[in-house]
C-alpha cells in the first residue's frame, strides 16, 4: 500500500486533472444542498460573534477567530434540521458519493466520463448504498453508549473512586474500538456495493475480506484522511472569518452578508469529494495490493 504523502498527493492530482467533472459535481452539492437543506445560519454566526466580542475582550482576533471555527466545524451554526431536510440530506450525499465513484471508476477505465453521465447513470445502487450506510451507523453505537457511560460517570462522581475509574475507562475504550474494527471494513463496504449486482450483506462481507490482515493500516489512513481534511479546513476557514470580522467591523451595513455560512457550503462540498476520492482509490489500491496481509 502506498505512503500517506504520497497516496493523498495522488489522490489530489487524480482531482486536478479532472477539475471541470468534479468542479461541476462540487457546484452541484452547494446549489442542491442551499436549495433543499440551507446554509449555516448566519444568525447565529453574528450573534456567536457579538457575544464572543463581549465575553472575550481580552482575547485577539486570532483567539476570537479560532473559537468562531471550532463552532462551525462541530455543526455549532445549523440549525435544527426537519424531517424533510434531513432526509434530501442524506439522499444528496448518497447521491454526490455515488457519483464521484462511478466517474473515478470510469476515470480508471480509460474513458472520458461528463458530469451528466455521473449524475443520471451513478444512482443504480442507491438503495444498497443507503443499506450499507445505515449499517455503517448501527456499528457506531457502541462508541454512544461508551459516550453515555463517561457522561454519567462524569455527573455522578464515579470517576472519583480509582477502581469505577478504571472500570469505566477501560468498558469506554473496548466499546470505542468495537466500534472502529467495525467501521472500518463498512466504509470500503460503500465502494463495493457500487459494483454492478453487488448486493449489500455481500458487499459487508467481501469487504471484511479485503482488510483482513490489513485493517490497522486502512484504520490509520483513514485518520490520515481525517487529518488532512481538519488542516485543509482550517487552513481555508481561518482567514475568512478573520477577514469576514474585519470587513464587518469597517462597514456594519453587511453584517447581513453570509459570507462565512457560503464559504462553509463550498468547503463542506470539496470535503465531501476528498472523502469519496480517497476512499474508493484506496479501496482500488487495497484490490491491487499483491503484499501478504500483515
Amino acid at each position: 500500500m502506498p505512503g500517506y504523502w504520497a497516496f493523498s498527493a495522488y489522490v489530489v492530482k487524480m482531482l486536478l486533472a479532472q477539475k471541470k467533472l468534479f468542479g461541476f459535481i462540487l457546484l452541484f452539492y452547494v446549489v442542491a444542498g442551499t436549495l433543499l437543506v440551507g446554509l449555516a445560519s448566519q444568525d447565529t454566526y453574528g450573534q456567536l460573534s457579538s457575544l464572543l466580542d463581549d465575553a472575550a475582550g481580552s482575547w485577539d482576533g486570532i483567539g476570537k477567530a479560532s473559537l468562531l471555527l471550532l463552532t462551525s466545524l462541530s455543526g455549532g451554526l445549523n440549525t435544527s434540521f426537519t424531517e424533510a431536510q434531513q432526509i434530501y440530506s442524506v439522499l444528496l450525499l448518497l447521491l454526490v458519493w455515488l457519483a464521484i465513484v462511478w466517474a473515478l471508476r470510469v476515470l480508471l477505465a480509460g474513458n472520458k466520463p461528463k458530469f451528466r453521465d455521473a449524475l443520471y447513470n451513478s444512482g443504480a445502487p442507491i438503495v444498497s448504498t443507503a443499506i450499507v450506510l445505515l449499517f455503517t451507523v448501527i456499528q457506531l453505537l457502541p462508541v454512544a453508549l461508551a459516550i453515555v457511560l463517561v457522561s454519567v460517570g462524569s455527573g455522578t462522581g464515579m470517576f472519583d473512586s480509582p477502581t469505577m475509574s478504571l472500570i469505566l475507562s477501560l468498558a469506554a475504550a473496548g466499546l470505542g474500538v468495537l466500534s472502529i474494527y467495525w467501521v472500518t471494513s463498512s466504509v470500503i463496504a460503500l465502494v463495493v456495493v457500487t459494483l454492478p449486482g453487488m448486493y449489500p450483506w455481500r458487499a459487508i462481507q467481501t469487504a471484511g475480506d479485503l482488510v483482513v490482515g490489513r485493517r490497522v493500516r486502512i484504520l490509520l489512513r483513514f485518520c490520515w484522511m481525517i487529518v488532512c481534511a481538519l488542516v485543509f479546513s482550517i487552513v481555508i476557514l481561518l482567514p475568512v472569518i478573520l477577514l469576514d470580522r474585519l470587513l464587518k467591523d469597517a462597514v456594519p451595513s453587511i453584517e447581513w452578508l453570509p459570507i462565512v455560512p457560503v464559504v462553509m457550503a463550498f468547503l463542506s462540498a470539496t470535503l465531501i469529494i476528498w472523502f469519496a476520492a480517497y476512499v474508493y482509490l484506496l479501496y482500488r489500491k487495497i484490490v491491487e495490493d499483491d503484499a501478504d496481509p500483515a
